[in-house]
């Protein structure tokens, strides 16, 4: 038996059209085709892999492997053999035991139920929608609250009106406004009481208002370090810690990971948060999110955290700024970092007429 693995980089607008016959905008509809061959990195030996034209994905691959096949032997990284797919001729693979998706949403649903897979296979709707309401951010805010402690920041609110919301930018003066489901950045906006008189601004919150019924309101906090912890919720209701993300970002879009060990990252990031408070913070959420996400969401998630400055000099940790109930690019690192050794490489996603996966020094 074997894993139905996809690479849906779609996902989360998805979500937030919450539409079956969704289509994607171009760019997520060539990321999805250039990348397709993203679950090789953490399939198992017999798994399927669904992509667009099989190929153009395994061309991808080849191109790939050829550009570093040099750090794949430095980090002792060896692929298991897999079936290609397009969705068709579906009696000519072998029988799937379950489906591996990057997300969940209405939209991969419909796609999968279309094709000739084992029907049982799928979640059903009602199931999909659970997923949809656990990946609001109102499950960071509320993951959030719990997270408190010594050199811990961040607050978050969900706002229904535009009263809440204009009370709240009055009282912080400077806050980041957010949609309910959002990716990759989009649907965030920095908001101070002026820009709030802005007709475009005001409007931007009211049509969220009225698509997805909230919106979440956060102090600004002054950036200093992104970086993620990535988990994998299991089947038996337990959190299982995979390790650091330390990650790159251009005006909040994801530009890169940093490859290496465990305990690599770990220094790394103790110049900025001490390796007793990350400790501390990874168990306080593997004990809190059973009882947040059980028994709706099973599967890789990831935690985005940042180190902020309070403004006198002092670095504070901000434990929970999104929760993503998907697979990540960090979980895609996890895949491709060395487990022992000091050698260390950057992960990035850049785009030339297509877009690439490329492992650098």
């Amino acid at each position: 038996m074997s894993n139905f693995c996809l690479f849906n980089p779609e996902h989360e607008i998805a979500l937030a059209s919450n539409l079956m016959n969704f289509t994607a905008p171009k760019a997520g509809r060539m990321l999805r085709a250039d990348l397709g061959f993203l679950p090789v990195f953490w399939a198992e030996e017999g798994d399927v892999i669904l992509v667009d034209d099989v190929d153009s994905c395994q061309n991808a691959l080849d191109d790939f492997l050829s550009d570093c096949a040099w750090w794949l032997k430095t980090a002792d990284k060896h692929l298991p053999h897999v079936v290609w797919t397009d969705g068709r001729r579906m009696d000519r693979i072998p029988l799937p035991s379950s489906i591996d998706p990057w997300g969940w949403d209405p939209a991969v649903w419909n796609r999968l139920s279309r094709i000739a897979i084992d029907k049982a296979l799928l979640p059903s709707l009602h199931h999909i929608e659970q997923i949809r309401l656990l990946a609001h951010r109102r499950t960071a805010a509320r993951l959030l609250a719990q997270l408190s402690g010594t050199g811990i920041v961040g607050e978050a609110f969900e706002c229904h009106t535009m009263k809440e919301v204009e009370d709240l930018v009055a009282r912080y003066k400077r806050v980041m406004i957010k949609a309910p489901w959002s990716s990759s950045g989009r649907g965030v906006r920095p908001f101070t009481p002026d820009k709030l008189l802005e007709a475009p601004q005001k409007k931007w919150i009211e049509n969220l208002l009225h698509q997805q019924e909230s919106v979440m309101v956060e102090p600004y906090y002054n950036k200093v370090k992104d970086f993620a912890m990535e988990f994998t919720m299991t089947h038996d209701g337990q959190v299982r810690y995979e390790g650091l993300s330390l990650f790159h970002t251009d005006h909040t879009a994801y530009t890169g990971n940093l490859l290496a060990t465990e305990e690599v990252k770990r220094k790394a990031i103790s110049t900025y948060v001490s390796t007793q408070q990350l400790d501390d913070i990874k168990v306080k959420i593997c004990n809190c999110l059973p009882s947040l996400l059980t028994p709706v969401y099973q599967g890789p998630l990831g935690i985005d955290m940042m180190v902020v400055e309070d403004g006198n000099g002092h670095l504070l940790l901000h434990p929970c700024v999104e929760i993503n109930l998907r697979r990540t690019m960090g979980h895609v690192a996890l895949s491709l970092s060395p487990t022992h050794g000091d050698e260390v490489a950057m992960m990035q996603v850049v785009y030339d007429q297509h877009y690439q996966l490329k492992i650098t020094k």
